[in-house]
């Protein structure tokens, strides 16, 4: 991150030495070595993405802090990509709230 901020790229998360950009699949063929080295399960960069997400919103982050995580401009983006762990965790508040009222 410190080269493409001293080239005026502070978008570009990752780069060479040199700065430049790597190639969009690098990190996924990377991660695949990874992945068959060790004897995991399959999955893309985008899969890790996917998956801290959901993890957050399990660890009881809001979907304001998940969408800032992410980078999400608009909030909509958030809720439309993981409305099945947000209807979830609906469901988690409800039997919550109803153990609460069986008290």
């Amino acid at each position: 991150m410190a080269y493409g901020e001293k080239q005026g790229q502070n978008n570009i998360v990752f780069t060479r030495s040199d700065g430049t950009p790597l190639r969009l699949a690098y990190l996924n063929e990377k991660l695949n070595g990874l992945v068959k080295q060790h004897n995991l399960h399959p999955i893309t960069i985008h899969g890790l993405r996917h998956t801290h997400a959901s993890l957050l919103f399990e660890a009881g982050a809001s979907i304001k802090e998940v969408q800032e995580r992410l980078g999400h401009s608009d909030i909509q983006m958030t809720m439309n990509v993981y409305t099945h762990v947000t209807d979830t965790l609906k469901e988690q508040t409800a039997e919550k709230f109803q153990k609460y009222i069986e008290l």
